[in-house]
């Protein structure tokens, strides 16, 4: 290397974005993706023995794909080369495994190919790599935003780990933050700036775990934010809210404002009003709110405010809880928007919940009266010398699939406590009781 191109290098790293600059350089600076990097975990075990096979990073952007890459670069001893597939082509590629074999030849020296975005490259790109991960020429380490079980070669994938990476944790991106503000060798501590705690509660929120939007969003407020009288620059909540370009919704997770916006969610749900349900939706979800908190609260308004007048209401409920958990933001606003229509137009009943309640009642404050002789379990040998099962009738056995008998214990058999509203399917239900009541009245008669 000529002393040009060793200044325009110190150059180049002293002005890349702050997000660079502070890319971790050992294991132990790595934040988050402890499923994969803890000290007992394989990854981190291969990076720190140097005996690194083909792997391929999948996860969203910013959380950690090339750190990792760069992490294995300055602890491994082989040969670290780094391409990216959005501009390399086949010649690169050629160069790369020359330059390979030669080091291998020469020096008996491995090459770990680093290959960004590795889904941009096509079939015929990636099978050209295909004999060459074979052998062990190169290492490769692909990586990748898509799913690579549809982006990339299955052959290329069986010679291959792969490693998730999860989106960061809110408490994460707020160490990252701290160390970006107070770093002064790779970070911006000559600065002098300071952030308000909302300010970095927002922040950590917004990035949705992507360090690479908070640590820019943070390196502009601080280069574009006048200093204060103390001679500090303060890194408010409006100043970050101008910096990632995203409006501050007032929504406190523990406090008030939580309870009421999720208060009227339900009650505009109960209420039929679909345009307000997803309103209050959005609001919660732009906030960062948890989707699982969410989805709860939907399967509970299907069950305890349509119940039994739309069944259907708690089934796509509990779908989409499940497919917005599997998904995840920003898809999950999908199947949480359905359900929270589908629970808002849907008939309403609250009999069901009304019943249990009213049920709970009688067995808190009256006496534990025993189960109906006829309905106690017959299966055990000593049942029948106790009595037990003898004269129960089976109800299919009879027309409508129905017979009259006690099912209640004795001193609540006139109770009831399900009472149909006749609303939506509960109407079938109510029709259904009525025609139960005759036979029984019938009976009686006779």
């Amino acid at each position: 290397m000529d002393l040009f191109s060793y200044m325009r290098e110190q150059n180049q790293e002293k002005e890349s974005p702050l997000a660079s600059r502070l890319r971790p350089v050992t294991l132990e600076e790595v934040a988050g993706q402890q499923h994969i990097v803890g000290t007992d975990r394989l990854l981190y075990r291969a990076i720190k023995a140097d005996k690194l096979s083909s792997v391929i990073f999948y996860g969203p952007p910013g959380t950690g794909k090339t750190t990792l890459a760069r992490v294995i670069a300055n602890t491994t001893s082989a040969e670290f080369t780094q391409i990216n597939a959005t501009v390399a082509g086949k010649k690169d590629m050629e160069e790369v495994i020359k330059k390979a074999k030669d080091i291998r030849g020469m020096y008996g020296k491995k090459t770990i190919l680093f290959i960004d975005e590795i889904h941009r490259f096509n079939k015929g790109q990636q099978d050209y790599l295909l004999p060459f991960v074979e052998d062990g020429t190169v290492i490769l380490i692909g990586a990748t935003t898509e799913n690579p079980f549809f982006e990339v070669n299955a052959a290329l994938l069986s010679r291959s780990i792969i490693f998730e990476l999860k989106p960061l944790e809110k408490e994460d991106i707020k160490r990252l933050l701290l160390r970006a503000i107070t770093d002064e060798s790779r970070g911006m501590g000559s600065y002098d700036a300071d952030i308000d705690g909302d300010a970095l509660d927002f922040l950590a929120d917004v990035s949705n775990g992507d360090a690479r939007m908070a640590l820019n969003a943070i390196e502009l407020g601080i280069l574009t934010t006048a200093r204060s009288e103390d001679g500090k620059i303060h890194i408010t909540l409006e100043v970050a809210s101008e910096c990632i370009q995203k409006r501050v919704v007032r929504y406190d997770k523990n406090g008030d404002n939580h309870y009421d916006v999720i208060s009227a969610f339900i009650k505009s749900m109960r209420g039929s009003d679909p345009d307000a349900a997803v309103y209050y939706l959005a609001r919660m979800l732009y906030a960062g709110e948890d989707i699982r908190f969410i989805a709860r609260r939907i399967m509970i308004c299907a069950s305890e405010d349509v119940g039994m007048a739309d069944p259907g209401a708690l089934q796509v409920a509990v779908s989409a809880a499940i497919a917005a958990e599997r998904v995840g933001m920003p898809e999950a606003r999908i199947p949480l928007a359905q359900a929270a229509v589908y629970v808002a137009t849907a008939p309403k009943s609250n009999a069901s919940y009304l019943a249990v309640n009213q049920a709970l009642e009688t067995v808190k404050h009256t006496k534990t009266a025993p189960v109906p002789a006829h309905l106690q379990d017959s299966s055990y040998k000593s049942s029948g010398k106790l009595g037990r099962g003898i004269g129960y009738r089976y109800a299919h056995d009879y027309p409508m699939h129905y017979v009259k008998q006690q099912y209640l214990p004795d001193g609540l058999t006139e109770t009831r406590f399900y009472t149909p509203t006749g609303n939506g399917y509960e109407k079938q239900v109510m029709e259904y009781l009525e025609k139960t009541e005759r036979i029984r009245n019938q009976e009686d008669d006779t």
